[in-house]
């Protein structure tokens, strides 16, 4: 399998090092429409800011973030 694109499965290395110029301009498209649609299935920033260790936006629920009083920053329940 093309490690970047996952659009064709070789049955060697040798096949996929074979079919690579081809592949090249198709795989470069494809890769780049995989990490847009990572980044576009990433929730929107809030008011609030994101987490300062995960940089995930915080949750408007009050129960899905804490703040430490140490430094007073919020941070998500994922990195508590």
């Amino acid at each position: 399998t093309c490690n970047d694109c996952d659009l064709v499965r070789y049955c060697s290395d040798k096949c996929q090092q074979d079919h690579r110029p081809r592949h090249n301009e198709k795989c470069k498209e494809r890769a780049a429409e995989l990490r847009d649609e990572l980044l576009f299935r990433q929730p929107e920033s809030s008011y609030l800011g994101d987490c300062p260790i995960c940089c995930l936006p915080l949750s408007f629920n009050n129960n899905k973030s804490a703040m430490y009083t140490c430094c007073s920053k919020t941070i998500c329940k994922g990195c508590e």
